[in-house]
């Protein structure tokens, strides 16, 4: 195949891949938290670190990761400790970020406002060898986290006061996530851009929950997806010529649209089974259902 031929589109294509994976496993607990658009607020962050890998002549990338881990775990303290201005802080961290990024990106003897679009809104063109080596190590780690951990995140997600009575770390859990987040951000900068990130980790969530019904499901459905959308918006580009992050991120928005009409008639047929096994169960006077047990972040059914 010819878009195999050139070491460029070999990169691009590795790099898709990865950041298909990795964005929905990590917007899979952010989506659970109602944390949906962290993603956005912390690519906002990283493009401070993106000027100051410019002006200093050190890699954009680990300097983004750095500036974007610090900005997430501010984010999770001012969630967990703020009050009334809680959400005021949030705004000036997030604005405060995008414009520190504008303001080093234009001071740096090598930085131009091309280099500050790629980053924006991705440019596969420009993904390097150092880049690559970059997002196969970071990408490792996020997968190490997001599925190692995923009973014990996943009990965080659903309710923090029940995971804190069995003895789980909370607050370090919470501080996991954001870290993880923040490095996913980093990765997939340079496929889709900082400011569509965060659709891409929502978004094939969002699809996948339209037809599953039970989280271990939904996140193996939200990871193909993002592979699938990765992939296809990378092959696009590279013929038609169009932008991959917006590519992207469209692709995406048309699974979840498809799956949402293909899930009406499937809710239904569900509601009609249901119906039936009540009226059946309702015959029988002797067919007492006992009361359902409770069950905790680590029984099988919830992950």
């Amino acid at each position: 195949m010819e878009i195999l031929e050139t070491a460029l589109m070999q990169r691009a294509l590795i790099a898709a891949v990865l950041v298909g994976v990795i964005a929905p496993a990590v917007g899979i607990y952010l989506v659970q938290r109602r944390q949906a658009l962290m993603g956005d607020g912390i690519g906002h962050v990283a493009m401070t670190g993106v000027g100051l890998g410019f002006l200093l002549s050190t890699s954009p990338v680990w300097m983004a990761t750095l500036v974007a881990i610090t900005g997430s775990i501010a984010m999770e303290l001012i969630r967990a400790y703020g009050r009334t201005r809680g959400d005021i802080a949030l705004a000036m961290l997030f604005y405060g970020g995008m414009a520190g990024g504008v303001l080093l990106i234009n001071l740096s003897p090598t930085g131009s406002n091309a280099n500050l679009s790629s980053y924006l809104f991705g440019s596969l063109a420009t993904v390097s060898e150092a880049d690559l080596d970059a997002i196969w190590i970071l990408a490792a780690l996020v997968v190490l986290v997001t599925v190692g951990l995923r009973r014990q995140l996943f009990a965080v997600s659903q309710d923090e006061e029940f995971a804190r009575v069995t003895g789980l770390p909370v607050r370090t859990l919470n501080l996991l996530v954001a870290v993880t987040a923040a490095v996913t951000v980093t990765v997939a900068m340079r496929v889709v851009g900082l400011l569509l990130v965060s659709a891409l980790m929502v978004v094939p969530v969002a699809a996948a929950q339209q037809i599953t019904r039970s989280f271990a499901v939904t996140f193996v459905l939200a990871v193909v997806i993002g592979t699938a959308v990765t992939l296809a918006g990378t092959v696009t580009s590279y013929y038609q010529d169009v932008p991959p992050g917006a590519t992207i991120v469209l692709l995406a928005i048309g699974v979840f649209l498809v799956l949402t009409v293909l899930a009406t008639p499937l809710a239904r047929r569900r509601a009609r089974a249901s119906g039936r096994a009540g009226d059946e169960r309702a015959e029988d006077p002797a067919d007492v259902p006992a009361a359902p047990a409770m069950r905790g972040p680590s029984d099988e059914a919830t992950v």
